[in-house]
């Protein structure tokens, strides 16, 4: 197996100027090779640039990377790394860049945030759809839609109701219902401050929604509306009023992990929490297997697939579209749930057996988006000042 190679991206001091020239990741390969091989006969190699986690590097190389090797031998897949996303900016100027200049940017293939954001709005990325990517074909259209025609997704996490079932036989179906056993069983319920974790911030954003036509929601989740958010207030209401029932009559716990621990402990009997963080919870027993899970309905929590995106300048296309291809068969999304919990994006009856049992409570196709970055931020400090 040839061993990979993790680059860590050091841009600062980064300037248009040097950007120009070709400032970027630097590959330990010969830089007189085109990015298509890697100086061996009969060899190619393709890069895959992450915005991200050490856990999304472990995702491709000791999960993605050796399984896509070994079934195409001949194929170097390489990794360049810019840690926690510290230089998006900059690494966007520089697709842009080539992407103006006709150049190739470095890399072949990218799985970053801002695939579906300012990458995309900036027309760095390939266009595509199932007829370029056939591992597409049972993707949710939706799914792929909120791709904006660029984005592939691969992989999914998305916030659930988890309960202890050996007190709750059958679990709320939808949000009203849930509300009614909150205040039905006062202090067993909890969720997270908005502002230290998605999972809470998936709860306040539901009731939000529930009081909010469809138009209303979507307009949130797309733009930055001030005005639109005076719609809020009967939501931020209803969860004011809501907390003398949740977790000791108001207690709102410090981030996603300390959810899951008051679940783990039997402090509470249902709570919100991520899909990814709970199955990983439960495989390490810090949860136990008695604690199921199950999605709301009418409105469900928030949901999103992750994105990864070819740029359109790229040396290497057709090798990044042959891996894109690879991570959505179902060797590769059973890699990616068995790593790191993240739900698969393509059709469940594709999936081994157990696997789509695993992941069947969780709906990955109704993936329902958050809202759009400035109107969170404003939802979370609103939450602050209003609800407890």
């Amino acid at each position: 197996m040839i061993s990979k190679r993790l680059l860590t991206v050091g841009l600062a001091g980064f300037c248009t100027a040097v950007l120009a020239a070709g400032c970027g990741p630097t590959s330990s390969t010969d830089a007189g090779n085109d990015a298509g091989t890697d100086g061996g006969e009969g060899s190619t190699s393709v890069t895959v640039f992450i915005s991200g986690d050490t856990n999304l590097v472990d995702l491709w190389e000791q999960g993605i990377i050796p399984a896509y090797e070994e079934a195409n031998p001949g194929v170097q897949v390489d990794v360049t790394l810019d840690l926690h996303g510290e230089h998006d900016q900059q690494t966007v100027a520089k697709l842009v860049a080539s992407t103006e200049a006709g150049d190739d940017p470095g890399f072949d293939l990218v799985d970053a945030g801002f695939v579906i954001s300012s990458a995309a709005e900036a027309g760095t990325l390939l266009e595509i759809d199932p007829t370029t990517i056939s591992g597409l074909a049972t993707v949710p259209e939706d799914t792929i839609t909120a791709g904006k025609g660029v984005g592939i997704p691969y992989r999914a996490s998305s916030v659930l109701l988890a309960y202890d079932s050996t007190v709750i036989d059958s679990p709320p179906t939808t949000l009203d219902d849930l509300l009614t056993w909150i205040e039905d069983n006062p202090g067993r319920f909890a969720y997270n401050s908005p502002s230290t974790g998605g999972s809470g911030g998936a709860f306040v954003t539901t009731v939000l929604d529930s009081y909010l036509t469809q138009e209303e929601q979507d307009a949130l989740r797309v733009g930055y509306d001030e005005d639109l958010q005076e719609s809020w207030t009967p939501g931020f209401d209803r969860l004011a009023a809501l907390g003398p029932s949740v977790y000791q009559g108001g207690v709102y716990p410090n981030g996603n992990s300390q959810v899951l621990e008051l679940l783990g402990n039997g402090s509470i009997s249902m709570a919100p929490v991520w899909s990814d963080q709970f199955i990983t919870a439960v495989g390490t027993g810090l949860i136990s297997e008695d604690v199921h899970y199950t999605q709301i309905s009418d409105p469900s929590f928030t949901g999103s697939a992750s994105y990864l995106g070819i740029p359109r300048t790229a040396d290497n296309t057709e090798g990044a579209i042959d891996l894109v291809n690879f991570v959505l068969s179902p060797e590769g999304q059973t890699i990616i749930a068995e790593q790191i919990s993240g739900y698969p994006v393509i059709a469940l009856d594709e999936l081994p057996d157990d696997l789509a049992a695993q992941f069947a409570d969780a709906d990955p196709s109704a993936l329902r988006p958050g809202y759009y970055s400035e109107n969170n931020d404003d939802m979370t400090n609103l939450w602050d000042q209003l609800v407890p």
